[in-house]
């Protein structure tokens, strides 16, 4: 990377209610960028027009606001490189789009829902995991042009050099895919260092790709370990409630809920467990990271809780955030 300001950004899709990872993503990034003294971002992911909702977005706002975490850049302030939201941004992803089928990494395909849900269902009964079959990849441009000209619904297809294998960029509805979207707003946003999930890696070397295809520089990027329960097992609702607000209305402080989520990224010595943000910030170290899993161990967090409201809240600062 070139040597500029530090940026990272966290971008949630407002589909459901926020989730404990996100907020553990998002104090990864905050913790980064406070060290590097650079700038922490919110963008609002929405490309899934039939689940995103306001609703949602809103209660991403209030969830990250409640765990104490504030952005420079997001779609409540505003900032030099929005707007925030993907789906105010429809109108800048037509030309990256277009720059990779003109240089021939990718291509137009009229495919109707119909053909490609035949065309999947073999691979299917059998088993395997369906893929585009080329079946547009050789069509002449002035077939392409004619057919568009018509008003044929078409996507946009990206080539990845593996056998017989595409990627959706454009939808037909003009709204990029996850994969392009993430691409051109991370490049236009000039984050420098990308932290998620590990659960995105398999998502990377076609990410690069279209980074190639556009001859754009990518940024750093950094997969943390999922969190999981006690079990070992990938936490999700389905087995412990997983949303932020519902350790809220349990009456966990959010001081002690960032406490608890900032001990995976830090190295300490015993006793040392208690941590304002801002003692996270000082003994957040990128390169000495915790390598012990985030495991997310109820009874912890219930004893930092209780620390918490023993040693750092005062009798009349509890009563105040009971009646709020």
């Amino acid at each position: 990377m070139a040597n500029t300001a530090t940026r990272v950004r966290i971008a949630p899709s407002p589909t459901g209610e926020p989730h404990v990872g996100t907020a553990y993503i998002a104090l990864f990034n905050y913790l980064f960028a406070k060290k590097h003294g650079g700038e922490f971002i919110l963008r609002i992911e929405d490309t899934d027009a039939t689940r995103s909702t306001p609703e949602f977005e809103q209660k991403v706002l209030d969830a990250l606001k409640w765990c104490g975490l504030s952005w420079s850049e997001g779609p409540d302030i505003g900032g030099p490189y929005g707007p925030y939201r993907q789906s105010e941004r429809k109108h800048l992803y037509g030309p990256y789009v277009e720059k990779i089928v003109e240089n021939g990494h990718g291509f137009r395909c009229f495919c109707t829902p119909e053909r490609l849900g035949e065309m999947r269902a073999a691979p299917r009964a059998a088993g395997k995991p369906p893929k585009y079959d080329g079946h547009c990849l050789g069509l002449k441009a002035e077939e392409v042009t004619e057919r568009m000209a018509a008003g044929e619904p078409s996507v946009v297809r990206m080539k990845i050099p593996t056998e017989g294998t595409c990627k959706l960029l454009l939808k037909a509805d003009g709204m990029p895919t996850y994969h392009m979207a993430n691409v051109v707003d991370d490049h236009l946003m000039k984050i420098t260092h990308v932290a998620r999930g590990e659960e995105w890696l398999s998502s990377v070397p076609k990410h690069i790709l279209i980074y190639q295809y556009l001859g754009l520089e990518p940024p750093v990027f950094m997969h943390l370990s999922l969190m999981r329960n006690a079990d070992k097992s990938k936490l999700s609702k389905r087995k412990n409630p997983t949303s932020i607000s519902y350790y809220g209305a349990l009456g966990f402080l959010p001081e002690a809920l960032m406490n608890f989520l900032g001990l995976f990224f830090i190295q300490i010595a015993e006793g040392e467990e208690l941590q304002t943000i801002d003692q996270l910030v000082t003994n957040f170290d990128p390169e000495n990271l915790n390598k012990a899993g985030a495991i997310f161990d109820l009874q912890k967090l219930d004893w930092l809780n209780g620390r918490w409201l023993q040693a750092n809240i005062s009798e009349m600062e509890f009563v105040s955030r009971v009646l709020a």
